[in-house]
């Protein structure tokens, strides 16, 4: 699936002020394959993603390989797991009864569960394509929102715990 060129950082008064702001939300948006960072209500950088390939609208179960949508936290983070990995604290109470609904009515295949162990990564293991954003020409994670292991040391140097993390369609 082809993606637009990568996006430079957004170059407003505004938003250079904001630069050094703690940012405070994440936005994601899956039609255009792109991460915001705010601070203080105003996008301080924008990043191209790659996503799941699973498709537009929300993770219905495990191994669907869709990004979730809805709004989340980032609850933790793990250095080494793709080079770096900011937890997204996906299932939400909105994907619990969602899945609830999808396994009442029969829509779930046998042994898959709500799903879980989305975030937001690099690509680790050193290869020279994927810090020159090649990775991103393809929709390939599991359902996470991949970028390049520069950016995703960005994104958790200025990211805390507990940011507001938004995914939209």
């Amino acid at each position: 699936m082809p993606h637009a060129p990568p996006i430079a950082a957004v170059a407003t008064p505004a938003a250079a002020a904001a630069a050094s702001s703690r940012v405070t939300e994440i936005r994601i948006d899956k039609s255009e394959h792109t991460l915001d960072l705010v601070a203080d209500g105003t996008i301080v950088r924008s990043y191209r993603v790659a996503l799941g390939p699973g498709g537009s609208g929300p993770k219905l179960y495990e191994g669907d390989r869709r990004t979730p949508v809805g709004t989340y936290r980032v609850a933790g983070r793990i250095k080494g797991l793709f080079h770096q990995f900011l937890v997204v604290s996906y299932p939400n109470e909105e994907d619990r009864r969602r899945f609830a609904e999808l396994r009442r009515r029969g829509e779930v295949p046998p042994g898959r569960g709500v799903g879980h162990g989305i975030g937001i990564h690099g690509v680790g293991g050193g290869g020279g394509e994927q810090h020159a954003g090649a990775h991103k020409d393809t929709d390939w994670t599991l359902g996470c929102i991949a970028l390049d292991d520069d950016e995703i040391d960005e994104v958790a140097r200025r990211t805390p715990d507990g940011a507001k993390i938004v995914i939209t369609d």
